[in-house]
């Protein structure tokens, strides 16, 4: 059996990162996304301790200032971090551990775990994504274009990760991603590392 490895996994909001790691757990044994905490509110439909660790600002400052993070960024005024015992504690029961975290995140995480591998996901254009956003009737027009911008910063980073996965076809990003957690990185699509092709079909302003 080969050794537990770490994988981070970053996109920006609405690219399928979240759905890409559910459906990689499925496919795969001894494979767990790592719970992490945040100072957000509680959406509906969202459970303490599966989708997240949902506490106080007061009581994630404390766990900053003990230093019992493997990394945490505050994103849209709100805190998300990853606790380093969580992790340890997955690695130590033999599991392969996916962190769903942003750029700011994985840039912490990899200066301490030099040895994890990291992924971007990189959506079909910025159109899409904010299509994608929409459908979801979760955010106001203010939110969703806060988002957009959030996303062009976030894949400003997308060349500081190992792999990129472009999300036009969920079923063909997903075999990549199976691919390189499988250890079978050879296999994966080839995806353009320009930005041309992202922003081709639309300017967020």
């Amino acid at each position: 059996m080969s050794k537990p490895q770490v994988y981070i996994l970053s996109a920006p909001s609405g690219a399928g990162k979240t759905s890409l790691a559910k459906a990689l757990v499925n496919r795969l044994p001894n494979t767990v996304v790592s719970i992490s905490h945040t100072t957000r509110e509680r959406r509906p439909g969202e459970v303490d301790g599966g989708d997240y660790y949902f506490v106080g600002r007061g009581e994630f400052e404390n766990l900053i200032s003990e230093g019992l993070f493997l990394e945490y960024a505050e994103v849209f005024d709100h805190y998300y971090g990853t606790l380093r015992g969580t992790v340890d504690e997955l690695l130590e029961a033999g599991n392969n551990v996916i962190l769903d975290i942003d750029w700011q995140g994985a840039r912490q995480v990899r200066r301490q775990l030099p040895g994890v591998v990291s992924i971007f996901i990189v959506p079909p254009s910025l159109v899409e994504l904010e299509r994608r956003l929409r459908d979801r009737g979760q955010d106001s027009d203010q939110v969703i274009a806060r988002r957009m911008r959030q996303a062009l910063d976030e894949l400003r980073h997308r060349d500081e990760y190992d792999y990129q996965l472009r999300n036009d076809n969920f079923q063909a990003a997903f075999d990549d991603l199976v691919h390189i957690v499988s250890a079978c990185p050879e296999r994966i699509r080839p995806t353009e590392s320009d930005m041309e092709l992202l922003l081709d079909d639309t300017d967020p302003g």
